[in-house]
């Protein structure tokens, strides 16, 4: 049965042949774009892959095809940021595998794993910490179940008849001891639903006496006290612990959001919602109290009781007061720490301190002690168990980012400055710590000589592209080595070390005509050994050309984009092509990081069927990924001159690509997601660039998020004149060129309200301007069902052979100036 699918369309060119315009007018339920395009669509999706513990197997899981609209248009219920199918008390989007298989490191074989139910709808996979087993859980129609396999046999199993309880996400914990695990359940006592009623008792209220309370804009919040109720009770969840031959014993019930096991497993760290909820923020900001119980459930200490979080400062990098970030020590039986804001949670305060970080020991009586002090906002701790860890702080504003070290166990020595870089500088990161599982499955710093070293990887980026790395530090004398790097022309990513020693690294390894396989390589004997096979995903199309480009625009701002080009095409017989530029701007500090690569030439020629790549089988030139930098140095912010920098921006991608002889600069089209979408209509109001758009799930009104968007950290009051100037409907009588807008009905993004489309639409439409809206049904912020899927690309392809590759010469190309006047 097809099904219908909203579009308003305008001002189509009175030129175009009456049969083609009846042909989009008539237009009956979902369509489908060519065949070649089609098939994108529907190419197999290459394995999702997990390492187990020991590092003797991988795990391989089939993902599922997408999902028909039938499936999303299942019963959902949107309440406190959640989306919650009511039918089996899970999320109503999740993805979903298909399948599992166990693989040898060392090829031992493959095997699939037995017992699973037919056509299963598979989520949520974990391993034991032991490696000895995984489990899963199976969505159905009316439950989602727990599932247990045996890692060495295949065998796999329903574990308890009880249905889990994943509104709030992921409800699966593993003990330390790898045969037992925390369960979110749905109690067997629960109850019916309350029922909505059919009168409203009162009005809803919301009142604020005087107190600051920014919020950005959110999508699918509590709006009564019928939702709030509801909403309570498909959260609410009864724990189990059980083992893994099926019994259980219940540990504690409530409006659970989290276990956590400390790793001797002899205590429970628990985080439980409670009310008074909110109708202004998401659930993650409601009032929490994190505890900490015995495995029995017994209370031991209440850590903290979280206020509702309504009032958080404005700026990023603003936070809530108190404990925040309460996790177990990865590396002791069973110590908590936490972080504590020193400036009032507000970013905009001067302070010389930003934040603390503290921790208690079990049994949790005695004074907190406080093991470092952070000028920065904190950023997360890597622990060790050779009596270091490192703390991480970071600033937005200046971008900088700093590593300490520190002995947690003895913090009258102070902490040592290890990194301080620019986290937007690339080509500076000097990494990330690798790290190693413990027995009791907690994760930690993997050293080496007695733990006077230690490992970093990276991306590695450099202006030869990506090169990722693995390096030995010596943390006595902050000496590096390198020990292994990517080298061209493959893109090869490093896993992790198997087995003792420096010697053997599991890698990810791709090249431009290669799909991505997993290898081990002997750093000792120089010796490569595959260990996984995946096949080409489309080899049909291994002729489009690939090439990753570099280009400056005017200011002298170093660019990148990926240029592809038809199979067998040459400009030198063939002459320019219609181009597609497909972009997503992003904010700097400063101009040289702005400038620099941030990808590899050697990546997999992946033609993702979500963007703009597909068009190349079209008879496109692809400008893919091009970059869109907006920077603001110093004093300025980014955005005070955006709409110059995108449109230099855009000229130089398009500059190159003529330069080069591939692209008709008479015949290039916009298109983005999202932020991409905000550019694409901005593009087309500020410049005569292009010749048409392609907007996807956009904002184009910013006074509709008047307490900051994307990186922007003022507000519409502190900055009106720039919300103005960015906002494409305040500008909509500069668009002249024809702009296609799809959007999800059902969009919860934050800032992408549907509203944000029908409104510029309307802007338009008012205007005379050429434009067409798309509202896909049931579908978010990105696009899920296979009907809307090709539906979209059916859609974009019509509108770049009528008003791209088949547009008239245009009569007029004055360019508009810059600014937009």
């Amino acid at each position: 049965m097809k099904r219908a699918i909203c579009v308003i369309l305008l001002g189509f060119f009175v030129s175009l042949t009456p049969s083609f315009v009846s042909g989009v007018f008539a237009q009956d339920g979902y369509q489908t774009p060519p065949a070649v395009l089609a098939a994108l669509v529907d190419a197999p999706a290459t394995p999702g892959v997990s390492v187990s513990p020991d590092d003797s197997r991988l795990l391989l899981m089939t993902p599922r095809t997408l999902p028909s609209i039938s499936d999303l248009a299942q019963p959902e219920l949107r309440l406190a940021g959640r989306r919650i199918n009511p039918r089996n008390n899970g999320p109503s989007r999740a993805r979903y595998y298909t399948s599992l298989s166990i693989a040898g490191i060392t090829g031992a074989g493959t095997h699939s794993i037995s017992g699973i139910p037919e056509d299963a709808k598979i989520s949520n996979i974990s391993w034991s910490p032991d490696g000895a087993y995984i489990s899963f859980a199976v969505a159905t129609d009316s439950s989602i179940d727990l599932y247990l396999a045996d890692a060495s046999s295949g065998s796999a199993r329903k574990l308890i008849d009880r249905g889990l309880n994943v509104a709030l996400g992921g409800s699966v914990v593993w003990m330390p001891n790898s045969r037992q695990l925390l369960v979110r359940t749905i109690s067997p006592t629960r109850g019916d639903a309350p029922e909505e009623p059919a009168v409203p008792s009162s009005p809803v209220v919301q009142e604020n006496m005087g107190k600051v309370a920014p919020a950005r804009t959110y999508q699918d919040l509590l709006s009564n006290p019928y939702e709030a109720d509801l909403f309570s009770y498909l959260v609410e969840s009864e724990v189990l612990l059980v083992s893994v031959d099926g019994s259980f014993d219940v540990f504690y019930s409530g409006l659970i959001t989290r276990t956590s096991p400390s790793p001797d497993g002899q205590y429970v760290l628990t985080e439980t919602m409670h009310r008074p909820f909110s109708y202004l923020v998401p659930s993650r900001r409601f009032p929490s109290r994190v505890e900490v119980r015995r495995p029995d459930g017994t209370l031991v200490a209440e850590m903290v009781d979280r206020p509702l979080e309504e009032e958080i400062p404005t700026g990023i990098g603003s936070v809530a007061t108190g404990m925040r970030f309460i996790s177990w020590r990865p590396d002791v039986d069973a110590t908590l720490y936490w972080t504590e804001a020193q400036d009032g949670g507000d970013a905009r305060a001067e302070a010389d301190l930003r934040d603390a970080v503290f921790m208690q020991s079990a049994p949790f009586v005695a004074d907190p002690i406080r093991i470092a002090d952070l000028p920065l906002r904190y950023a997360g701790i890597s622990w060790s168990t050779d009596g270091f860890a490192f703390v991480n702080e970071s600033w937005w504003a200046s971008r900088s980012a700093r590593v300490y070290q520190i002995s947690p166990d003895h913090p009258a020595d102070g902490q040592k400055v290890v990194f301080d870089f620019s986290y937007e500088d690339r080509y500076n990161n000097p990494g990330s710590p690798m790290m190693k599982m413990t027995p009791s499955g907690t994760r930690v710093i993997q050293t080496a000589d007695n733990g006077t070293a230690i490992f970093l990887t990276g991306t590695g980026a450099s202006p030869e592209g990506n090169r990722p790395f693995v390096r030995k530090m010596d943390l006595r004398t902050g000496e590096i080595t390198e020990l292994f790097r990517s080298q061209a022309p493959f893109y090869e990513r490093v896993i992790g070390w198997v087995g003792e020693g420096e010697k053997v690294l599991l890698t990810s390894r791709e090249s431009v005509a290669e799909p991505a396989n997993f290898f081990l390589r002997n750093l000792e004997s120089g010796s490569l050994e595959q260990v996984t096979h995946f096949p080409h995903p489309y080899p049909e199309l291994d002729a489009i050309q690939k090439e990753f480009i570099v280009y400056e625009r005017e200011d002298g701002v170093q660019l990148t984009a990926t240029l592809y080009l038809p199979p067998g095409y040459s400009p030198a017989s063939d002459g320019p092509l219609p181009a597609y530029v497909w972009a997503y701007p992003r904010e700097f500090k400063d101009a040289s990081a702005a400038g620099q690569i941030s990808d590899s030439p050697y990546r997999f020629k992946r033609i993702s069927y979500s963007g703009a790549i597909p068009f190349v089988t079209q008879g496109y030139a692809v400008i893919n990924n091009a970059s869109m930098p907006i920077i603001g140095e110093g004093d300025e912010e980014p955005n005070d001159t955006f709409v110059k920098q995108l449109v230099m921006n855009a000229r130089a991608a398009i500059d190159e690509g003529v330069r080069r002889g591939v692209v008709d600069p008479d015949r290039v089209a916009i298109g983005g997601h999202s932020y991409g979408a905000f550019m694409t209509a901005n593009l087309l109001a500020h410049s005569d660039l292009f010749r048409a758009g392609i907007a996807r799930s956009g904002a184009y009104n910013r006074s509709l998020t008047p307490f900051g968007f994307q990186a922007e950290p003022r507000t519409f009051w502190e900055a009106p004149e720039v919300y103005f100037a960015m906002s494409p409907f305040m500008n909509a009588n500069k668009v002249n060129e024809p702009i296609l807008m799809i959007h999800g009905i059902a969009d919860n993004n934050s800032g992408t309200f549907p509203i944000q489309s029908e409104r510029f639409y309307h802007a338009l439409k008012g205007m005379g301007k050429t434009a067409r809206l798309v509202l896909l049904p049931h579908e978010s912020h990105g696009y899920r069902a296979r009907e809307s899927v090709m539906h979209t690309i059916w859609e974009t392809h019509r509108w770049l052979e009528m008003f791209v590759k088949n547009a008239p010469p245009r009569e007029v190309a004055l360019e508009k100036p810059l600014g937009g006047s």
